[in-house]
């Protein structure tokens, strides 16, 4: 049977790809005409003392804690040895729209296309961020015979999983699932099963339990592969962003460290929206993963405007 060796989590936000001294100019001048923040509120709101983390020595100091752990969860990865990795991610408005919007979702194509998407969403912050990835490939492999041996076990275990084994040429596999190759483990050529959970779009988000629960399906639908594969699953994204919540980003590291699944449970929904909803995909990664010890964590708060924006990035290893 397949056994799985190693579970990383590991956020993916563009601020991990973009260098210290661009954070305050390209993120920060940014964050203050995003539609997506009431800028001049949170400024009301920020915690006091916020001025301390917005030096630039503070930057510098966060970008390379930041750095150092990416390298930390590439290096597990390579030395685990793994002949696939399956990915829990979330969609971007990717593949999927609201004409479609499927709870959770699995890649079975042959082939996985990543695309650079500076055409497509044309900023400075966006054309930084690119120059912080490594060169990939135009597509790597998948491994489809997995990927459909998860649905149908996934299925039998009561999940409704929708399948697609075609993507948008133009768009290619999501940014949470790219990932991998641009920085967590630049170079590799291991195939992915990518794994979607509508972490964003409501009404249909999953509940931080029924990710638990899904998690632990995904792990003893894999167990129950007749295949002697290596495995590794990925959970990519969060933690609390375009706004750092830290009270929230506690609970998760709570909820990982001390093998808590009722404080994930407890995950305010209502503050599990934008990028800070892709907590889910760690949760089902901690359902895959009860059993393992957490070998390494590490929390950074990346603090990059007065108004308390940033991303609080999220680095871990199970073994």
């Amino acid at each position: 049977m397949a056994e799985i060796v190693i579970g990383i989590g590991t956020s993916h936000s563009p601020q991990l790809s973009i260098r210290a001294e661009n954070w305050a100019k390209l993120l920060g001048d940014k964050d203050k005409t995003d539609p997506r923040l009431d800028y001049q509120g949170l400024l009301q709101k920020a915690k006091p003392g916020l001025e301390a983390e917005l030096t630039e020595a503070k930057f510098r100091e966060r970008d390379q804690a930041c750095l150092k752990a990416v390298k930390t969860l590439g290096d597990a990865l390579e030395k685990a040895k793994v002949d696939l990795v399956v990915v829990f991610g979330d969609d971007q408005q990717e593949q999927f729209h609201d004409d479609n919007m499927p709870m959770f979702a699995i890649y079975h194509g042959k082939g996985l296309p990543v695309v650079k998407h500076n055409n497509l969403r044309p900023a400075a912050w966006k054309e930084a961020e690119e120059k912080g990835w490594a060169e990939t490939a135009p597509e790597y492999e998948t491994a489809a015979d997995l990927a459909d041996h998860l649905i149908r076990a996934l299925t039998d275990a009561e999940f409704d999983i929708t399948r697609c084994n075609k993507l948008r040429a133009e768009i290619g596999v999501g940014h949470a699932f790219s990932f991998l190759y641009r920085r967590v483990l630049p170079g590799t050529k291991v195939p992915m099963v990518p794994v979607m959970v509508n972490t964003y779009y409501p009404p249909n988000q999953p509940t931080p339990k029924r990710c638990y629960n899904f998690g632990q399906a995904v792990r003893k639908a894999i167990e129950s592969w007749d295949s002697s594969k290596r495995v590794a699953l990925l959970a990519s994204g969060g933690l609390s962003h375009v706004v750092i919540d830290e009270e929230i980003d506690a609970m998760v590291i709570d909820g990982l460290k001390n093998k808590k699944p009722e404080v994930l449970f407890q995950l305010p929904r209502k503050k599990l929206k934008g990028g800070t909803s892709e907590i889910l995909n760690w949760v089902a990664l901690a359902g895959a993963m009860e059993d393992r010890e957490l070998k390494y964590l590490e929390y950074v708060t990346t603090y990059r405007s007065p108004a308390a924006t940033g991303c609080g990035m999220g680095f871990a290893y199970w073994l």
